[in-house]
């Protein structure tokens, strides 16, 4: 309606201005509701020309859209077991810190666990202090070997050497019997050297190792315990937090709650744009957006990211092949808007819907050397006729309680 009322300045005005003045036409006699489309019809036809070019100018150059959401990103309390609640810290709707405390579970089981791990880890220390004990009863056993060892060797070899001065003097049944009995003295003494080595083996390798994994396993039934206890990963407020102690938790069937970070939703607007508009949408563009949980208010914002792909494109593996007549409704570009100035979103809800529009700066372009009178002309036009949209937001902002509260069927 803008655009016509403006078009019809520059064409049907003075279409009439001439037929009244130079011509002499009257409204009444010679202009009537019958005879003015022949008397204006070059005013008319060019006013719904210009109209439907700058219509075409605005909407393509200045883009608009009515699907701007604030989306934001709750947190669901959770906790990773199930288990009964034993303890609740806080309320219904309470604003909470990071690491706050929100509710334990029942801990019985994991204190017992618990327990039973820290007393492993003495358990094997004590272990450790006999093997060293065993340790040294196994030097004394190796000195006791050796020397009985030692003795039998020596008692062969005395038998033996009286045996080659006098044949008759020692029976060589009896030297085959010291024989045998040094060598199960040399097998004591490789018993008792091995029995060291495995206690060696026991004190350098095995008994740590055996503390190193009950260590962990402390650790582990400490970090069980721990995870009882819930608590808030970040800033923000509690929504529907109704538990109360007694109440099963499950991981699986539902949370707790939800936690609304503090910043949800108070960082930028995700719009969606028309595909046609895909070669215009520009970051660093400027844009302005009015919401309707904050009426009669237009926020400066700035175009911070172009989203490259159209979401109704996505595929999803399955074992029917997809029609592209399935997609009735085309997707939306994707653009990211951020307020321009600090503090821009304050007073919007997160999750609000908004009316937003971008507009195209040749402030660049009109700055190159060498350009065209047809080229600087026509990217003036384009940034002139950016004032038209910018109005209409404004009657939009304005409009918004009217249409919402009257015209909505309230």
């Amino acid at each position: 309606m803008i655009e016509l009322l403006l078009c019809s300045v520059v064409t049907i005005l003075p279409d009439f201005l001439v037929r009244r003045f130079v011509q002499g036409k009257r409204i009444g006699r010679e202009i009537t509701l019958y005879s003015v489309w022949y008397e204006l019809r070059y005013g008319i036809t060019a006013c719904l020309g210009l109209t439907v070019v700058l219509l075409t100018l605005i909407l393509y150059f200045h883009p608009s859209t009515n699907s701007a959401v604030s989306f934001y990103r709750t947190i669901p309390i959770l906790p990773e077991g199930s288990g009964r609640v034993e303890e609740v810290y806080v309320g219904l709707r309470e604003k909470v810190k990071s690491g706050q405390r929100l509710f334990k579970l029942d801990s019985s089981t994991q204190e017992a666990a618990l327990e039973t791990a820290r007393l492993r880890v003495p358990e094997i220390d004590a272990a450790l202090e006999l093997a060293k004990t065993e340790l040294a009863t196994a030097d004394a056993r190796i000195q006791e070997a050796q020397s009985a060892y030692q003795q039998a060797v020596d008692e062969l070899a005395t038998r033996t050497e009286l045996q080659r001065r006098n044949a008759g003097t020692v029976a060589q049944r009896e030297i085959e019997k010291l024989q045998n009995i040094v060598d199960g003295r040399q097998a004591a003494v490789s018993a008792v050297l091995a029995s060291k080595q495995s206690v060696e083996a026991q004190i350098a390798s095995v008994l740590p190792a055996q503390k190193a994994s009950a260590e962990a396993a402390l650790a582990q039934a400490q970090v069980e315990l721990d995870k009882t206890v819930v608590y808030a990963g970040v800033d923000g407020t509690l929504e529907q937090f109704t538990l109360r102690k007694g109440d099963i938790v499950n991981p699986f069937m539902r949370p707790a709650g939800v936690l609304v970070p503090v910043e949800a939703g108070r960082k930028a607007l995700v719009a969606g744009f028309g595909q046609l508009e895909a070669q215009v949408m520009k970051v660093g563009m400027v844009a302005e957006a009015t919401c309707i949980s904050m009426p009669m208010t237009i926020i400066p914002m700035v175009v911070t990211e172009v989203q490259d792909l159209i979401a109704t494109g996505q595929v999803r593996a399955s074992d029917q092949l997809i029609d592209a007549q399935q997609v009735v409704r085309p997707g939306t570009i994707t653009v990211f808007l951020e307020p321009l100035f600090q503090g821009g979103f304050e007073g919007v809800p997160p999750g609000s819907s908004c009316i937003a529009n971008a507009y195209t700066n040749n402030h660049d372009r009109l700055s190159e050397e060498g350009l065209s009178t047809s080229k600087w002309l026509f990217f003036h036009v384009i940034d002139t006729v950016g004032v038209v949209h910018a109005v209409i937001l404004r009657i939009q902002a304005l409009l918004l309680p009217v249409q919402t509260l009257v015209l909505s069927g309230h």
